[in-house]
C-alpha cells in the first residue's frame, strides 16, 4: 500500500536499504561493505610490476608496454577517487548521515527555549519573557547556549539508539502478539482505511517503552551535565544555595565545558554521580517515550486514513504529527521531569555521602508544570526542524550522481 502520510514516508525511509531492512528485526542490519578502487589499482600495479621482473630475470626483454599503460592510465587524482569513495558511502547510509546531521541542527538551533524550560523549572520566574529578561541581562546571549555542548555529543547516539531499538522491539512485540493472539499489528496498520486499536497502541507503548528505558543509560550523565551548565550562574548565587557550605560546591560548576563538568560532578559526587537522579530519567524516559510513539504511529495511521492522497506531499502534515508527539508526552510526563530537574539541581550543591532530600512527583500540582508551554513549543520546533532537514537532506544525497 502506498503510505500517504509523511511521517509514514519518514518510517519508512528510516527502514530502507541502509538500514533495517523491510523485512523486519530478523533480517537485522544490512551493512555493505565498501568497495577501495584505489587499493585496487595499488594491487594491479603491484602484480604487473611482478610480471615484468620475472620476465627480465627470464632473459626476455618482456613487454613493458602493458605495466606502464596500466600505471599511465591510473587517476592521478587520489582525492578525486577518495571523494568518488566518500560520496558512495553517503548514498549507502544516507539515513544515518542525514540523521545525525538534522539531530546537530535541530538541537542547536532549539536550545535557548529548552535553557528557558530548565531554569524555569528550577527557579521561580514571573514568566517566559521574566526569564527571558533576566537571563540576557546577567549572562547575555551566551547564557541560553550554555551547556549545548553535551546534548550536541549524545543526540546522535541517542536518536540512533532509540531508533533502533524501537524498529527491532516493534516487530518483536508484533510478532508475539500474532503468534499467542492471532493478530497481525503490522499487516493492520499498513491496511487501506485501519484505524488504531488495542494492539498496536501497546505495541507500539511497550517498543516505545523499551527504547526510553535503554537510552536512559547512555543520556543521564550527558543531560545531568547539561542542566549544570544551564542553571550554573543561579546556583553559584549564595541567595538560592540550599545551606550555608553549599555555596562553594555550588560555584565550582560556574564557566566550565562538558568534560570539565563532567570531572567536577565525580570530583565531588563520585563516579556514580554522573547517574544523579537515574530513577527519575528512567521513569520519564520510559513513560515519555512510549507515549511518543504511540501518538507517532497513531497519528501517522490516522493521516494515512483521513488526509487523502497528498498528504506525504504536505510539509504542515509533518510539524502537526510531530508536535502531537511532544504535546502529549510532555503533558503526561512533565512533572516527572520538573522533579528530576529539581532533584539533580539540588544534588549538585551536595558533596559525596551527603543525604539529598527527595523531590516528590505531584501531578496536577500549579509548580511543577513551570515552563510546559515552552516546552511544547521546543518540542514543535525541534520535530518541525528534524524532519524537514531529515528529508531535504535524504534527497540531495540519493540524487548525488556517480562518478
Amino acid at each position: 500500500m502506498r503510505a500517504t502520510a509523511t511521517l509514514q514516508a519518514t518510517d519508512n525511509a528510516l527502514l530502507d536499504d541502509s538500514s533495517i531492512s523491510n523485512n523486519g528485526p530478523a533480517a537485522g542490519h544490512r551493512l555493505l561493505a565498501p568497495s577501495f578502487p584505489i587499493m585496487s589499482q595499488q594491487s594491479n600495479s603491484q602484480e604487473n610490476s611482478t610480471s615484468l621482473k620475472g620476465n627480465s630475470r627470464d632473459g626476455s626483454n618482456g613487454d613493458t608496454s602493458t605495466s606502464t599503460s596500466s600505471l599511465t592510465n591510473a587517476d592521478p587524482s587520489s582525492g578525486g577517487q577518495f571523494w568518488n569513495s566518500t560520496q558512495r558511502l553517503a548514498k549507502k547510509y544516507r539515513t544515518e548521515v542525514a540523521a545525525s546531521a538534522s539531530s546537530v541542527l535541530s538541537t542547536m538551533s532549539t536550545f535557548p527555549l529548552d535553557s528557558v524550560k530548565t531554569r524555569m523549572q528550577t527557579y521561580k520566574y514571573a514568566g517566559f519573557v521574566d526569564c527571558v529578561k533576566q537571563t540576557y541581562h546577567t549572562e547575555k546571549l551566551r547564557g541560553f547556549f550554555r551547556g549545548v555542548t553535551a546534548p550536541m555529543l549524545s543526540i546522535t547516539a541517542v536518536r540512533t539508539v532509540s531508533f533502533s531499538i524501537y524498529q527491532r522491539s516493534k516487530y518483536a512485540y508484533s510478532d508475539w502478539v500474532k503468534r499467542n493472539f492471532g493478530f497481525d499489528v503490522m499487516k493492520h496498520v499498513a491496511s487501506h482505511g485501519s484505524l488504531p486499536n488495542f494492539w498496536t497502541v501497546a505495541t507500539f507503548g511497550a517498543a516505545g517503552a523499551t527504547a526510553g528505558s535503554c537510552i536512559t543509560l547512555i543520556a543521564c550523565p550527558f543531560e545531568l551535565t547539561k542542566l549544570s551548565a544551564q542553571v550554573s550562574v543561579l546556583m553559584a548565587d549564595k541567595k538560592n544555595c540550599l545551606k550555608p557550605g553549599s555555596h562553594a560546591i555550588a560555584a565550582s560548576y560556574q564557566n566550565k565545558g562538558t568534560l570539565k563538568t563532567m570531572g567536577n560532578i565525580v570530583k565531588h559526587r563520585g563516579l556514580g554521580g554522573l547517574y544523579t537522579g537515574f530513577g527519575l530519567h528512567l521513569t520519564r524516559d520510559t513513560l515519555g517515550t512510549a507515549m511518543y510513539f504511540i501518538t507517532y504511529e497513531s497519528s501517522k495511521q490516522l493521516l494515512t486514513t483521513f488526509g487523502g492522497d497528498g498528504t506525504h506531499n504536505n510539509p504542515f502534515a509533518v510539524l502537526i504529527a510531530g508536535g502531537m508527539c511532544g504535546i502529549v508526552s510532555w503533558a503526561l510526563i512533565y512533572p516527572v521531569d520538573s522533579a528530576k530537574s529539581i532533584y539533580q539541581r539540588n544534588s549538585l550543591m551536595y558533596s559525596k555521602g551527603e543525604k539529598v532530600e527527595p523531590v516528590k512527583i505531584r501531578f496536577f500540582q500549579r509548580n511543577m508544570y513551570r515552563g510546559l508551554g515552552v516546552s511544547m513549543a521546543r518540542s514543535c520546533a525541534v520535530n518541525a526542524v528534524f524532519f524537514s532537514s531529515f528529508e531535504f537532506l535524504k534527497k540531495r544525497i540519493k540524487a548525488m550522481e556517480d562518478h
